[in-house]
């Protein structure tokens, strides 16, 4: 009886006790310091060793302005518990918050003093200093740790106050020094430093920060420098500049691989420039160490001659090359699947890319690769309006592979079969689920088509304007350009002033940019902008022009739409592009 009576103590004591703590936190965060301050004492009084208990408690009188209060708590526990030297920063701090700075200021040098002869308390007192925004005392605590003990590393925390008070050159510098003490710190201090890196080049902390690492690497050449630099570039959408240091890193480092190149040349094909992911793939399957290496280089420089080449038949024998050199296995699987997409919207020829994938689909091969052909099988029987099969072969994916990236290509791709189909409602059940997608790309799809659907259903309860719209887009879509330019002109005559209007005027204007008709193209631009100069298109519009006027060397008119997205629209996603292409039309040195 007696155990379970001393059971039953301890378990009421330990509920009240969570109680207390739980109650305390709702009290403190809503700023009821009275009542927090009565319930930190007690679990202070119950625990006075736990510094937490009183750093809460003394905020609390401070923020009442109860300081001789929190004068006598700090005093009182220093006696206890001499070791815990950072109370004598909080003593500091309590005399600093009464305007008492000499008296501040004795109890801060006590505690760096007291540092000096005991190192080990330097991350301590460095934090408590750092806490009260006492940032001078709190670089002082630190580096005089780390001068003291040369395996202490408290960089991290240095940048960090540094980055607070504004000083960038200082704050890369510490991070950099993290790197310089363990080239293990370089992902670490990739998730710092890119809050301030932006995507352009010309940001004058990409500029601090790729100065900073060049005259490091040009004292101490080594691999962390280069990845550094590369991973800039990157950032930059400087390609070739990222290429130079991957393939540096590459060269020094016999066991390094090429994976960093290649994941560098897929990005680099993936934002279009072909250039550099000729020059990264070429560069790859000289030096390649395996089979698969050779096959994804040789595919990837095809993908590049597939955007760039006028002649298609020359790919359709590149590819035939191919298939005469590895043939159709499951290891070539990638090529099958890039020549069923090229015969279908290169060659229009769709029903043999059909054949090509139903064979596929019948090799010993992986659930991805699977899900890649039927997603591919499944792209082509839209494209010859068998909507319902699409369907099966976009559902079996998204079903075999939901939680994988293909699962969720899957799912955007019902949405839009379904929104091709005028079944807007699916369409829009769907959409809501990706824009959560953990890939970024289909989230910003979902989102775009989602508010097509939303912005053009709300005065055509008929959807009768959006019917011909996604009707259009079909056609656009199946390489039927005419079809969808006389498409849109019908909507675009039949709803003058409908919430659609503009979306139609910039896919026509796309469409002819397709058929080299710039002189239209530029009409329709120019109509978005007429229509409503405040409309989320007309940033876009006034980009296209630019391109356009850039690729007919127009410099003059390129220059006036690029800069008018650099002074009026600071916050377009096409401010850091129409930057670098003004500058170069103007002849700048972009180095």
């Amino acid at each position: 009886m007696q155990k379970i009576i001393i059971f039953l103590f301890f378990f009421c004591s330990t509920f009240l006790y969570a109680q207390d703590q739980q109650l305390v936190y709702d009290y403190f965060r809503k700023g009821e310091y009275e009542k927090s301050a009565t319930i930190y004492q007690k679990l202070y009084e119950q625990n006075n060793y736990n510094s937490s208990y009183l750093s809460r408690l003394l905020y609390c009188h401070q923020q009442l302005e109860n300081f001789d209060e929190s004068k006598i708590l700090i005093e009182n526990h220093i006696s206890k518990y001499p070791s815990q030297i950072q109370f004598y920063v909080e003593l500091g701090y309590n005399y600093e918050l009464q305007h008492q700075q000499t008296k501040a200021d004795y109890y801060y040098t006590e505690a760096i003093n007291t540092l000096k002869e005991k190192p080990v308390y330097g991350y301590t007192i460095g934090r408590t200093f750092q806490k009260n925004h006492l940032l001078d005392y709190a670089l002082q605590a630190y580096k005089i740790t780390m001068e003291s003990n040369p395996n202490a590393n408290y960089e991290i925390q240095v940048a960090e106050i540094y980055g607070e008070k504004g000083e960038l050159q200082n704050m890369f510098n510490s991070y950099l020094n993290m790197v310089e003490k363990d080239q293990r710190y370089v992902t670490t201090i990739l998730r710092y430093i890119g809050k301030y890196i932006t995507d352009d080049a010309e940001n004058e902390y990409n500029i601090l920060f790729r100065k900073l690492i060049l005259k490091r690497l040009q004292v101490n050449p080594n691999n962390s420098w280069n990845q550094l630099l590369s991973w800039l570039f990157m950032q930059q959408k400087d390609y070739g500049k990222a290429f130079v240091q991957e393939k540096a890193m590459y060269k020094r480092t016999d066991s390094l691989g090429l994976n960093g190149i290649v994941d560098l040349g897929q990005l680099a094909f993936n934002d279009k420039d072909y250039s550099a992911t000729k020059v990264v793939f070429s560069f790859v399957l000289e030096n390649a160490e395996s089979q698969n290496q050779i096959i994804d280089s040789k595919l990837y420089l095809l993908f590049v001659d597939i955007e760039t080449s006028d002649n298609p038949e020359e790919v359709d024998t590149q590819f035939q090359n191919l298939f005469n050199e590895y043939g159709k296995t499951s290891a070539t699987i990638n090529i099958q699947i890039a020549y069923a997409d090229f015969l279908t919207f290169k060659k229009q020829e769709s029903y043999k890319a059909i054949d090509i994938l139903k064979e596929a689909l019948k090799l010993r091969s992986t659930d991805f690769q699977k899900g890649a052909i039927k997603l591919k099988l499944g792209d082509i029987l839209v494209f010859n309006n068998q909507f319902n099969q699409a369907l099966i072969n976009y559902s079996q994916v998204q079903t075999s592979l939901k939680n994988h990236i293909l699962g969720q290509e899957a799912q955007f791709k019902v949405a839009k079969t379904s929104f091709y189909k005028g079944d807007f409602d699916w369409a829009e059940t769907q959409l809501k689920v990706l824009k959560g997608s953990t890939s970024q790309l289909i989230a910003n799809d979902a989102l775009e088509l989602s508010l097509i659907i939303s912005d053009n259903t709300v005065q055509d309860s008929l959807k009768t304007a959006l019917k011909l719209y996604a009707q259009s887009d079909l056609l656009a879509y199946q390489g039927k350009n005419t079809s969808a330019i006389d498409s849109l002109n019908v909507l675009l005559n039949k709803f003058k002033g409908h919430a659609i209007e503009d979306e139609a005027l910039f896919k026509q204007a796309k469409i002819f940019e397709k058929l080299n008709q710039y002189d239209n193209a530029e009409k329709n631009y120019l109509r978005i902008i007429e229509i409503n100069p405040t409309d989320i298109l007309v940033d876009d519009a006034f980009y296209r022009m630019g391109e356009l006027h850039s690729k007919q060397n127009n410099i003059e008119k390129a220059k006036e739409y690029y800069q008018k997205i650099i002074f009026d629209f600071p916050s377009s996603i096409h401010l850091v592009d129409a930057r670098k292409k003004y500058r170069k039309l103007r002849g700048d040195d972009i180095q």
